[in-house]
C-alpha cells in the first residue's frame, strides 16, 4: 500500500488541479462527503445527539464543513466550531463555509479558550476533527490546543478529517497535543503518520477514500513509500525450482552467543532454517557449543576460542576468518554479550567481514558494541549492511534517548541509514524500514504477544536467510519483517494472544510462508 508524505499529498492535489483539469473544490466535496458518509455508516446510533464538526481556518476546515453540510442534507442535526472568524477562510474554504450556511448549518467562532468551552457545553453524539490536515509543521497551541483538549475529553466517537489533528504526517510524532481519533477517512492514499506509532494510536480505524484525484498524477510523483501488507509482499515469494540443491539457497554464517546466551544463538539459527537457508553453521564460544549443538541437529556448529563466557577478541579473528570465506551472509550479535571483546571483534567484522556479495546483519549486542565504536565506522564497510535495533539500541547508536527515538521513529530510522549507508530496521509495533536510495517501509503485521524475548533474535536469523538467498537488502527486509509478523498472528489466532514464544512462531514459518503464497 501506497504511503504518502506531505510533501507529496500537496503534490498529488497541485498535478491533479493544475496538470489534469481535476477542480478543486470538486476534491473538497467529494472529500467533506466521504466523511459524513463514513460517520453515518460506523456511528448510526448516536448520531440521535447530533454531531459538533471543529473547523481550522485552511482546507482541512473547509473539509469539515462540506462533511457538515452533508450531515444536514442526511437528516443529522449538526453544529460547526470555527476556530477563527469567518474572514480568516480564504478560496474553498470559504466556499464551503458559506454553503453550510446556505444549507441552514448552525455556527459560531472560537478565538478564545472559553469559546471553545462554550461549544461543548451540550456533548454532542459524535465529533468531527477537522482543525489541520496534513500540513502540520508546529506544535500545537492556543485556541487550537484547547480544542483538541475538549474533544478529547468528550465521550463520544471522532472521526477525524485526512488525519488525527496534532499529528506529523511524515513521521507520526505528536506536535503538542493530537486528537484521539476512533476513526481517520483520509483521501487518496495513506500517509506515514496514519501507520507509524505514535500517530496510529491516534488515528483510529483507517479508511481510504477515494475523492477523484488524477491517477497519473501518482505515476507522476513516484511515491517511495509503503505500508507491507500481504499484496505488497506476496509478489516477492520464491517457487522452488524441482532441480535444485540445498546450495542452491545460501549458507549463512551466524556469529553469536555467550555463556548464558546461547539461546540467542540459537534462536537465529532456527530461524534462518526454518526461513530455508540451504545451510546453517553457528560459530559460538567453545563454552556454549555443546548446548547448541544438542539443540538443532540440522544445524552445523564451529566452536571459536573463548575468554570468560564469551568470544576472544585476540584469538577468534584468527579461526573466524576462514570460517567466513565462502559463505553467502554474516548474522552477527544475538546473544554476544557486552565486553571489551565484542567490541573489538565488531570492528574487526566491519573491517574484513562485509565484502560485495556477503552482507552482513548486525543486531542486539553487536549493535551495542558497534554504539560504543561509532556507528559512522559502516560508512567504509566494503558491503551490504543490515542494521536491526529495538528502540533503546537505536538511542545508543544515535547517541539519543529511548524517548526520543519512540517519538519519531521514521525520522530516527532515516537518520541511523544517512550516518552509517547502511539498511535500517528499526523493530516495534509497526517495524520501521529504511534505506539509503529514500524508501521507507512501514510493516503492518504483527500483535502485541511478539512483545516476549527471542523474537529479534528469530527475525535476525530469517533476514539472514533471505540475504543468503540472494534477495536485494529491501526486498529480505520486507518479506522477512511482514512474514515474521505474520507468522505470530497465526501463532497467536490458535494460541492465544499473550504467552506464545519466539520459537513457536519459528515453527510457524513453513505454514505461514504457503498460506502468503497462495
Amino acid at each position: 500500500m501506497i504511503l504518502l508524505t506531505a510533501a507529496e499529498s500537496r503534490e498529488l492535489d497541485r498535478l491533479s488541479r493544475e496538470v489534469y483539469g481535476v477542480a478543486s473544490y470538486a476534491l473538497m466535496m467529494r472529500a467533506g462527503e466521504a466523511v459524513a458518509e463514513a460517520l453515518v455508516r460506523r456511528f448510526p446510533e448516536v448520531l440521535a445527539r447530533g454531531a459538533l464538526v471543529v473547523c481550522g481556518k485552511g482546507n482541512n476546515g473547509g473539509d469539515g464543513f462540506v462533511t457538515s453540510r452533508r450531515l444536514i442534507e442526511m437528516g443529522v442535526k449538526t453544529d460547526a466550531l470555527l476556530l477563527g472568524k469567518p474572514a480568516d477562510l480564504k478560496g474553498d474554504a470559504d466556499r464551503a463555509h458559506r454553503d453550510y450556511h446556505a444549507a441552514g448549518g448552525r455556527g459560531r467562532p472560537a478565538l478564545s479558550d472559553a469559546d471553545v468551552a462554550k461549544g461543548f457545553a451540550s456533548p454532542p453524539g459524535a465529533i468531527i476533527d477537522a482543525i489541520f490536515g496534513t500540513g502540520l509543521n508546529a506544535d500545537v497551541k492556543g485556541v487550537a490546543r484547547a480544542a483538541i483538549d475538549a474533544i478529547n475529553r468528550q465521550n463520544a466517537p471522532v472521526v477525524a478529517v485526512d488525519i488525527a489533528s496534532g499529528i506529523n504526517t511524515d513521521t507520526g510524532a505528536v506536535m503538542g497535543a493530537a486528537v484521539r481519533a476512533s476513526l481517520t477517512v483520509t483521501f487518496g492514499f495513506a500517509k506515514f503518520g496514519h501507520v507509524s506509532y505514535p500517530g496510529a494510536e491516534h488515528c483510529g480505524d483507517l479508511e481510504i477514500a477515494g475523492i477523484g484525484f488524477a491517477p497519473r498524477a501518482i505515476d507522476d510523483i513516484a511515491p517511495r513509500g509503503r505500508l507491507l501488507d500481504a499484496a505488497e509482499v506476496r509478489p516477492l515469494i520464491r517457487a522452488r525450482e524441482p532441480n535444485s540443491h540445498k546450495g542452491t539457497y545460501g549458507h549463512a554464517l551466524v556469529i553469536a552467543g555467550s555463556r548464558g546466551k546461547s539461546g540467542a544463538a540459537l534462536l537465529a539459527s532456527r530461524g534462518a532454517l526454518r526461513m530455508g537457508a540451504g545451510l546453517v553453521t553457528a560459530a559460538i564460544p567453545e563454552c556454549i557449543a555443546g548446548v547448541v549443538a544438542a539443540g538443532q541437529a540440522e544445524l552445523m556448529t564451529e566452536p571459536l576460542p573463548d575468554r570468560d563466557g564469551h568470544f576472544d577478541s585476540r584469538r577468534t579473528p584468527a579461526a573466524l576468518a576462514p570460517l567466513i570465506d565462502g559463505k553467502d551472509v554474516l548474522i552477527v550479535g544475538p546473544g554476544m554479550g557486552l565486553s571489551d571483546d565484542t567490541r573489538e571483534l565488531i570492528g574487526w567484522l566491519v573491517k574484513e567481514g562485509v565484502r560485495p556479495g556477503r552482507p552482513m546483519l548486525i543486531d542486539a549486542d553487536g549493535l551495542n558494541a558497534l554504539a560504543e565504536l561509532g556507528a559512522d565506522k559502516l560508512k567504509r564497510a566494503k558491503g551490504v549492511v543490515v542494521l536491526t535495533p529495538h528502540p533503546g539500541e537505536m538511542a545508543r547508536l544515535l547517541r539519543a534517548t529511548t524517548a526520543h527515538v519512540n517519538a519519531d521513529r521514521i525520522s530516527t530510522a532515516r537518520e541511523l541509514c544517512d550516518r552509517t549507508g547502511a539498511f535500517v530496521l528499526l523493530k516495534g509495533a509497526h517495524t520501521v524500514i529504511a534505506s539509503a536510495d529514500g524508501t521507507v517501509l512501514v510493516n503492518g503485521s504483527g500483535n502485541p504477544g511478539m512483545a516476549s524475548p527471542g523474537m529479534g533474535d528469530a527475525l535476525s536469523g530469517m533476514l539472514g536467510a533471505l540475504l543468503a538467498h540472494k534477495y536485494v537488502a529491501l526486498d529480505a527486509l520486507a518479506l522477512g519483517t511482514f512474514l515474521h509478523g505474520y507468522a505470530a498472528d497465526q501463532v497467536a489466532t490458535r494460541m492465544g494472544r499473550v504467552g506464545y514464544l519466539a520459537g513457536d512462531v519459528i515453527d510457524e514459518l513453513p505454514a505461514a510462508l504457503d498460506t502468503l503464497a497462495h
